[in-house]
């Protein structure tokens, strides 16, 4: 057998796999909690990798005891068959091992916060941002995952000017994390009477849900203001200082929050919500210095970038970043069909990493 270059980076990390399972099995690792779940991350981490490797060589020892079989009068035929059935699976699992192979990113499996914000086009913004709500909620459900509406501000119209949702369940980071960014729509709005098609922009963020482990704010960075709450709530609007507000000095980032009846409730959505936006400056900060292709790959969520046009006369949504255009806009929005869109987007950008790691 020649030369095999992927299973020469393949190797390295099964042996790190079988030194970790030692080490777990170690006095020392089984007294120590912190190191035991560390390491068993790290191992059930690299478990698909090892058993995909597994496979891939089996394979390739099978292709070799057919090829010396290929001559052999009474086996030669069915070598022939075994051969063709064994390097028919090959290009298969190759590709699975090199996705295997490439960096993961630490935030995938994590919950997301969504936020959606009217941005230029006022009402008509508004009802659109509750019109993608409904979207990533609908697909939310068919993932199996649990939504919690976390703060909102209505216009008039019922839509929204901004809105932030918890969207817990495995996977919905490494899923939603491509939807950061503005999304653009094209059509004729309710509040219109001409009948002219208008332009409309919404922006949005996916931010990882964070842990004190991750971003611990330091309380004399902050500067937490309480208030009466204001808006539609009945009696108790402006009767207590229910509403929170707390800016992060060193980013200037500011989260206010009022949704709750109490200030304490605020306070910890507020605070859950500035550990998101203060985590998400310090990975732009972060992936900036690496460079625009790793950007690109995780999903650098930059509102200002345009990602995405509907345009609902021509039933037509289009992903600038791919190219890619589907005239089945009002299905996919209506039944939640965001997969049409985010498949492509993963196997682009997995294309793409997969390229530069020269694999």
């Amino acid at each position: 057998m020649g030369k095999n270059i992927l299973l020469d980076k393949l190797e390295p990390l099964v042996e790190k796999y079988h030194q970790l399972n030692r080490e777990l099995s170690s006095p020392e690792v089984v007294g120590d909690v912190k190191k035991l779940t560390q390491l068993s991350k790290e191992v059930k981490g690299l478990e698909p990798l090892v058993e995909k490797t597994q496979e891939y060589k089996g394979i390739l020892e099978g292709i070799e005891e057919a090829k010396l079989l290929l001559e052999d009068k009474e086996m030669g035929e069915l070598a022939k068959e075994e051969l063709k059935e064994l390097e028919g699976k090959l290009p298969q699992i190759e590709e699975e091992l090199k996705l295997l192979l490439l960096p993961k990113d630490p935030n995938d499996e994590k919950n997301i916060y969504l936020e959606i914000r009217a941005g230029t086009g006022g009402d008509e913004a508004a009802l659109f941002a509750g019109d993608l709500l409904k979207a990533y909620l609908r697909y939310a459900e068919k993932k199996g995952w649990k939504v919690e509406i976390v703060s909102e501000s209505r216009n008039d119209l019922g839509g929204f000017k901004e809105v932030i949702v918890l969207i817990k369940g495995e996977g919905a980071y490494s899923r939603l994390k491509y939807e950061g960014g503005t999304h653009r729509v094209q059509r004729v709005p309710v509040t219109e009477s001409q009948g002219r098609i208008h332009t409309s922009a919404v922006t949005v963020a996916v931010m990882p849900e964070i842990d004190d482990v991750e971003v611990n704010l330091d309380p004399k960075d902050l500067k937490i203001e309480v208030m009466r709450a204001g808006g539609a709530g009945g009696q108790h609007v402006n009767k207590t200082e229910s509403a929170v507000r707390i800016t992060h000095l060193p980013t200037g980032i500011v989260v206010s929050m009022q949704d709750e009846r109490s200030q304490q409730r605020n306070k910890e959505k507020a605070l859950k919500i500035l550990k998101a936006r203060v985590f998400e400056k310090m990975e732009e900060e972060r992936l900036a210095k690496i460079g625009e292709n790793r950007k690109s790959q995780v999903g650098s969520g930059d509102r200002s970038e345009r990602i995405r046009t509907y345009n609902y006369p021509q039933n037509r949504i289009t992903d600038h970043r791919i190219g890619l255009t589907l005239y089945r806009l009002e299905q996919i929005m209506e039944e939640g069909l965001l997969d049409e869109i985010i498949e492509p987007l993963i196997a682009h950008y997995q294309a793409q990493a997969l390229k530069d790691a020269g694999l």
